[in-house]
């Protein structure tokens, strides 16, 4: 099952970006373009009887909104930390490890909100199994970016 999802991972993440504007286009081809395939993983990973179904799918394109949010937060400071890698001084150092550490403290709290609010639709099985889901993904695509991202001074 790992193998699968991350093989729809990847494919959703290599979205075709050549006709994209700028940065902010390019986020909303991602979001937009992931998003279709990751609520389809959602719901056969999920799923969920018909009675609980409704429910968690109003709790999820809620959660999805708030976390898109976080997400576009979070490629504008890799776009930042790509535009400013040959000048990376302490001060651009400071400014970027601190907003990707309120990136994911902010990631965390709607963890903890979101999982109460599933938990009230469906179960805590359910919640815990969709939270699971959802760090598996944000992990396998974090670790995806991470190791193309140069390290400070690699170049």
């Amino acid at each position: 099952m790992k193998k699968t999802v991350l093989l729809i991972l990847m494919a959703f993440s290599a979205g075709n970006l050549a006709f994209a504007q700028d940065i902010t286009d390019e986020i909303t081809l991602i979001q937009a373009e992931f998003g279709m395939g990751k609520k389809q993983l959602v719901e056969a990973v999920m799923d969920l009887p018909e009675s609980l179904a409704p429910g968690f799918w109003t709790i999820y394109q809620q959660y999805e909104g708030a976390r898109q949010l976080l997400a576009r937060e979070r490629l504008l400071l890799i776009n930042q930390y790509l535009n400013n890698y040959e000048n990376i001084d302490n001060e651009i150092a400071d400014s970027l490890s601190k907003g990707i550490m309120k990136n994911s403290a902010a990631r965390n709290k709607l963890h903890q909100k979101y999982y109460k609010k599933f938990k009230k639709v469906t179960s805590a099985r359910d919640a815990a199994k969709f939270m699971q889901l959802d760090n598996y993904i944000h992990s396998t695509l974090r670790n995806i970016t991470l190791q193309e991202l140069p390290f400070i001074d690699e170049f």
